[in-house]
């Protein structure tokens, strides 16, 4: 589950942040130009009309970044943007050709309220699938409960930051407690998030050093001149921080939450458990298409990268960000193996020891804070791995 708000991502000012406060997205619609051109044919045609509804409507969890490079990759050529419900639309494409539906994705985060898109799916039949990582899979496994078809990312690019000069000898989560401890520094993150409550729990961080003060404006990190840590992505704050925030300029040090033990499957392309039966012709055809837009993207993903910055303007909301974000958020899904084939051979698949590790280190968590966990949750009842094609993968 990302935690929300994430404005720190790429918001560079107090100024910016407010003005996500105040600004409107524009009404009505807009043509988006010609990116990403659609590429040349390069496999053989998918036909989804007739068993994929007319429109695929995907809701993601946050405003267009990389991290959803897979998504808009699948949008063909002029996709006409709705700037005042922040959404974009076009023909779906697989291989360089319309499939004969079209496919709409709308932004998360700020369009919907800062909504979990759990409940998102549970308030609005018109989507087909939305992004809910496991975490928040197993949190609404009870009264909203979705199943993941697909997982665009092996890895979460959640991660806790700290600043190397001034904690030269930490290289863990683990070490960073002890230091800030020392120090009298906090580890700043966004209240509410249960993966701090796992590292608290399991000994990862003190509990006197965390602090849920986080806003998503860099301005207390860098007012604290290094003392203090600070959640973020690994996909965005590292680049962002040293080559965006000026009051910073300067390289960070990380460890990412997953490889603590807290590892869910993030932004997984997921349907409500109810609609999996009725949905399953569409995903059997579906499903390898979004795979291959996956492998598509991390290994040429300048023109979507285009399109979700013209998005992002488009949308207007306070989120910035560029095309060298872009690049360096794919980067760091390569280098960190983020994106891989984990050993499967092929994109996407998920696997039942690592959700079934989860839920008995999640379930309790949740429990504790007001969750509705289905009793007895199982791995089976949060993914399936059925409409996965072996022979779509990364190669490496």
């Amino acid at each position: 589950m990302r935690t929300r708000p994430r404005t720190a991502a790429v918001t560079l000012s107090v100024a910016a942040l407010a003005a996500a406060l105040t600004a409107c997205g524009g009404s009505g619609s807009a043509d988006a130009g010609t990116a990403p051109a659609a590429p040349a044919p390069a496999g053989p045609a998918v036909d989804l009309a007739g068993v994929c509804p007319a429109t695929v409507v995907v809701q993601t969890d946050w405003n267009p970044e990389a991290d959803h490079g897979h998504l808009y990759q699948m949008l063909g050529p002029n996709p006409s943007i709705d700037a005042s419900q922040k959404s974009v639309t076009s023909d779906l494409y697989a291989n360089g050709r319309p499939t004969g539906v079209k496919l709409q994705v709308r932004a998360g985060g700020p369009a919907i309220g800062f909504s979990k898109v759990s409940a998102q799916l549970n308030q609005d039949k018109s989507i087909t699938l939305g992004y809910v990582s496991t975490d928040e899979a197993v949190q609404f496994s009870g009264d909203m409960p979705t199943t993941a078809v697909f997982a665009e990312n092996d890895k979460s690019p959640m991660m806790v930051m700290w600043d190397p000069k001034t904690y030269p000898d930490v290289t863990t989560i683990k070490d960073l407690g002890v230091k800030l401890q020392a120090n009298g520094g906090v580890v700043r993150y966004f209240n509410g998030a249960a993966y701090m409550s796992y590292l608290t729990g399991a000994g990862y961080l003190p509990a006197g050093v965390i602090d849920g003060s986080y806003d998503g404006a860099p301005a207390k990190f860098v007012t604290a001149k290094g003392k203090d840590a600070q959640q973020g992505f690994a996909t965005a704050e590292p680049y962002v921080y040293q080559n965006e925030i000026a009051t910073w300029g300067k390289p960070l040090k990380f460890q990412l939450v997953a490889d603590t033990g807290w590892s869910p499957y993030p932004e997984t392309m997921s349907v409500r458990t109810a609609d999996l039966a009725s949905l399953s012709p569409c995903l059997k055809k579906l499903v390898p298409v979004m795979q291959q837009a996956d492998v598509d993207f991390v290994k040429n993903p300048a023109a979507t990268n285009d399109l979700i910055v013209k998005l992002v303007q488009a949308y207007n909301n306070g989120w910035t960000y560029d095309a060298a974000v872009g690049k360096a958020a794919v980067a760091q899904m390569k280098d960190l193996k983020i994106a891989t084939d984990a050993g499967n051979g092929h994109v996407g698949a998920m696997d039942d020891k690592r959700v079934s590790d989860l839920i008995k280190t999640a379930a309790p968590i949740f429990s504790q804070s007001g969750g509705h966990v289905k009793d007895g949750l199982a791995a089976s009842d949060l993914v399936t791995n059925q409409f996965l094609d072996p022979k779509i993968g990364f190669g490496w």
